[in-house]
């Protein structure tokens, strides 16, 4: 099989093919893309220092599993479902009629739709044998989420819709390629598949996701690069008007890879893969969106138009904001960019640490607490016999947004002696202020109770420094 063509595509509608002589008047992050992805260069890289931080908030391999399968301690356990539940916010804010399923991971390679979606994932298929025959698990909830629609009477009026699904997938990556939260072979992805009439719909769906895919990284003030695949020669001069609008959109060039023509049965057209830099100046693929013309026929999904016949729809299948492992790696080494790395508070396990300087002020300290928990914030107390100063470097060590001393004087006085980290200053504060500060900045995100107990000394020695 001939390789993939690349293209550069600017906004003007240029098209310039690759090359280390050509790429000096491009940002620098896209140059990185364009070395890895068309002219085939080996990256420098060097040591993930972002696995150290993941395994400190407890994010680990699963020595008891396969390779690529992790296990969550309870502060990666709560930064997990708070990233979950904050990816249906995200694809719920796109105002489409939204419908969320759960289902299985195993579907019967004997069935043809299945068996045909599967071949083309090659051998990164995870495949297993049981009474009943031969099973692949889930590489994505396309599966599940066809198998179920493929049911359902639709009518022209009901399009467009959604469906999501929180997917445990599975793809068998290779042993040494694994990644600790990027490269896995068992994820969760946040689902999203929208089911137009056709193809022009499909167009300015995507548009609409881009847009939701471009916004949540710029609030994480970083940006993405475009990759933009297409499936065939053919298929880029039908979508390259579209394509140019893509890159007006996004003020900067894309690169596009166009796929040679093959006799395989591609079910999508265009895939958008969403791409940052990472601190170690590696492409790392956070969000997607396709246009899928092929799944619709194979599963025997339609609808009903005006005149009572039936129509397959076209699919766009998207992750908004990325797997959700991938969405994590991506906070993580936003964090470590920063002078003082800092997870955005309403994603920080602890957000507010009590430290009490004697036994005296415990009291005060558990008041505060209840207060403040109140309005749904995660708050601990370290109640532990240790130094003052062991206390606050241990709570710098978990990245808490707000360290909170308190001594005789604040008892005395109602008041708080608070470290406020991203700015790091210290301020005396009513508990308050305090709050309107945290409301402030969690405004808008998924709230969730703590995964452990408040007091430190009650803890195991899993989150214990």
């Amino acid at each position: 099989m001939s390789e993939r063509k690349y293209i550069i595509l600017t906004p003007e509608g240029k098209e310039i093919i690759p090359s280390p002589e050509n790429l000096d008047s491009f940002n620098e992050n896209f140059q990185v893309l364009v070395k890895k992805e068309a002219l085939r260069e080996e990256l420098i890289g060097g040591y993930p220092e972002i696995i150290n931080y993941l395994n400190r908030f407890g994010f680990e391999w699963e020595s008891y599993s396969d390779y690529g399968h992790m296990r969550m301690n309870p502060y990666a356990a709560l930064i997990f479902d708070l990233v979950a539940e904050y990816s249906r916010q995200v694809v719920r804010s796109l105002n489409l009629p939204l419908l969320e399923i759960k289902g299985t991971a195993f579907f019967n390679l004997d069935l043809k739709p299945v068996k045909e979606h599967a071949e083309l994932y090659g051998g990164r298929l995870y495949l297993m044998e049981t009474d009943r025959g031969k099973f692949v698990l889930r590489y994505a909830a396309c599966h599940q989420q066809f198998a179920m629609i493929k049911d359902w009477i639709i009518s022209y009026k009901d399009l467009p819709f959604a469906a999501f699904e929180i997917a445990d997938s599975y793809r068998l990556e290779q042993s040494g390629e694994v990644e600790l939260c990027f490269r896995l072979r068992r994820f969760f992805m946040p689902d999203l598949h929208v089911f137009v009439r056709n193809e022009n719909e499909a167009k300015v769906w995507l548009i609409n996701v881009h847009h939701k895919i471009m916004e949540e990284m710029e609030k994480l003030n970083r940006s993405y690069e475009l990759l933009i695949n297409v499936v065939s020669p053919n298929e880029y001069n039908r979508y390259k008007s579209f394509l140019i609008e893509i890159a007006k959109d996004v003020g900067k060039p894309v690169l596009v890879s166009i796929y040679p023509s093959s006799e395989l049965n591609y079910y999508w057209t265009i895939n958008i893969e969403y791409i940052i830099i990472d601190k170690l100046k590696r492409p790392k693929e956070i969000g997607t969106v396709q246009i899928d013309i092929g799944n619709a026929e194979r599963f025997k999904i339609t609808y009903v138009d005006e005149n009572g016949e039936k129509h397959y729809p076209v699919i766009l299948h998207s992750a908004v904001i990325g797997g959700l492992e991938r969405y994590i790696y991506t906070l993580f080494d936003t964090a470590l960019q920063l002078e003082k790395p800092t997870l955005p508070t309403w994603v920080s396990p602890v957000q507010v640490r009590l430290i009490p300087v004697t036994e005296q002020c415990l009291r005060y300290c558990i008041d505060v607490s209840n207060e403040i928990e109140k309005y749904g914030f995660r708050v601990d107390i370290d109640d532990t016999k240790r130094s003052l100063s062991r206390k606050i470097v241990d709570a710098e060590r978990e990245w808490i947004p707000y360290i909170v001393v308190i001594g005789e004087r604040e008892v005395a006085k109602r008041m708080l002696n608070v470290r406020i980290r991203r700015k790091n200053i210290q301020k005396n504060m009513a508990v308050n202020e305090l709050i309107e500060l945290l409301e402030n900045e969690v405004d808008g995100y998924p709230r969730k109770p703590r995964y452990f107990p408040k007091l430190l000394s009650k803890r195991p020695g899993f989150i214990y420094y």
